[in-house]
């Protein structure tokens, strides 16, 4: 498989990027470190957005993930930029499969071995139960997945097999160890379809206490409003992973709060939040997974500080 350039100088219209911030959250590489490698080693070379900021591709993203963790197993970075990017990837993939909790689990994905991929996710969720097993197993395994596609390693039909699996198992879990606690109603805005995240950090929510009920992706805030009222919810959540989708829906976003059910608060999260929590905090939001391990409010929220 041919993998694409690691080192654009443009991108591509409608591609997702990070800002140095996101890079470093992303990769776990400090702002200073990821300048002084693109100045030292020429790593990567982030395109520049027309204010000046960096945009680091998702492939990008990934590759600096992958220098990341053999550095993380001992090696020095000035020996690895020497060396082919290709074999690189390939030893942090093998160190991926060969090492990690869930390299079993990576093994299946890249044969397309759905069967064991089932048995094995199965095996997890039972060992771990559910929130062990978001924390511990789908996160890590999304992550990589996520790379090895973003690198041109996998083909979209064995990421897309991955996440079908593990979004299923997820789902399950979530109905099965659903308590008795206050209603939480989560949902991805409209035109996001990206689960996986979501769906670990509803898996926390309902160990604190929290009865989830997941309605899915890409829903419309109106029918999110009004099951809220029907099953009389105390939360609603929301997940975005893109700021383009967020901005289109800011003003049904914004007004949501409002039209809750008395002592009913709203939360949202995901990487494409980070542009607009100055818009939605005043509108009502908590922000992040914390929302929910605080107290619960006996009014509507307005302003409240998430983390």
């Amino acid at each position: 498989m041919t993998r694409r350039n690691p080192h654009p100088t443009t991108v591509a219209a409608g591609d997702r990027t990070y800002e140095i911030h996101e890079a470093a959250q992303l990769t776990g590489l400090a702002p200073a470190r990821l300048r002084a490698w693109e100045r030292r080693y020429a790593v990567v070379r982030p395109a520049r957005q027309p204010n000046g900021y960096r945009a680091y591709t998702a492939e990008q993203v990934a590759l600096l993930r992958a220098f990341a963790r053999l550095i993380e197993a001992g090696e020095r970075i000035g020996d690895l930029s020497i060396q082919p990017i290709e074999e690189v990837l390939n030893r942090s993939e093998a160190r991926d499969i060969d090492e990690s909790s869930h390299g079993a689990l990576l093994a299946a994905v890249v044969s397309f071995d759905r069967d064991r991929l089932e048995g094995l996710v199965g095996e997890q969720l039972r060992v771990r139960g559910l929130s062990g097993f978001a924390r511990e197993v789908v996160l890590p395994l999304a992550q990589v997945v996520g790379d090895l596609w973003a690198l041109g390693k996998i083909p979209v039909a064995a990421e897309h097999m991955a996440s079908e699996v593990v979004v299923h198992a997820l789902k399950a879990g979530l109905r099965e160890a659903r308590g008795t606690g206050f209603v939480c109603l989560a949902a991805c805005i409209p035109g996001e379809r990206h689960e996986w995240g979501f769906l670990a950090s509803l898996a926390d929510a309902q160990e604190l206490g929290w009865q989830v009920h997941y309605l899915g992706p890409d829903l419309p805030v109106d029918d999110v409003v009004e099951a809220a009222w029907k099953r009389q919810a105390r939360s609603v959540a929301f997940s975005a992973s893109d700021p383009r989708l967020v901005e289109p829906q800011l003003p049904a976003l914004t007004q949501l709060p409002a039209r809750l059910p008395p002592r009913c608060f709203a939360v949202i999260g995901g990487s494409g939040v980070g542009p607009f929590e100055h818009i939605l905090r005043p509108a009502g939001y908590r922000i992040g997974l914390a929302s929910f391990s605080g107290p619960v409010p006996d009014s509507p929220v307005r302003g409240v500080v998430g983390s």
